[in-house]
């Protein structure tokens, strides 16, 4: 799938977070980059993807009473956006405030493939293990593990918590360049 096509279901999806945002300053943040990102798409451009998106049952078109068309996400738009977000996903590094996040989790084996899938995105958006089913960041995540455990539908078995200390974190310190 071309670049603007993945432009569009993500800012399709933004939508769906702006649904979700628990203050009116984030609803105005991601109001304020989805207006930035829709201008930067070519009108042309936009309206023979978004037909292809349409055609591809990956949008729904439904027209108003004033003859305005709202485009709105069909589940499996939904989850194509997601799996972009999915491959994109980071945690962003602000200053650090002394505290540590960590993740725990007991998947039953059930569910093996997504608790070792969920493992290995901890890794790679930057997580250090403590214990086979305990990972630890500096940073401020909560969002991007909800997002995860909803992905792989394993939430009910994920602990997220704030920490202000970890007895002998200088190794960890030394992991994430805070010393």
């Amino acid at each position: 799938m071309g670049p603007v096509k993945k432009k569009i279901l993500l800012l399709l999806l933004a939508g769906v977070a702006l649904g979700f945002a628990y203050s009116p300053k984030q609803q105005r943040k991601v109001l304020k980059e989805i207006g930035r990102e829709w201008k930067t798409i070519n009108q042309e451009k936009l309206k023979r993807e978004i037909h292809s998106l349409y055609k591809a049952d990956l949008i729904a078109i439904e027209q108003g009473a004033d003859g305005s068309h709202t485009y709105i996400l069909s589940r499996q738009g939904k989850l194509k956006a997601l799996s972009y977000r999915f491959e994109n996903m980071k945690i962003p590094k602000h200053k650090w405030d002394k505290k540590w996040r960590l993740v725990s989790f007991d998947i039953p084996e059930d569910y093996r493939h997504a608790r070792d899938a969920l493992r290995q995105k901890l890794r790679q958006i930057g997580f250090s293990e403590l214990q086979k089913s305990v990972f630890v960041v500096p940073y401020e995540c909560k969002n991007e593990i909800k997002f995860l455990t909803d992905f792989f539908e394993v939430g009910k078995y994920v602990r997220y918590g704030v920490l202000e200390s970890i007895d002998n974190d200088r190794d960890l310190r030394k992991i994430f360049h805070l010393l």
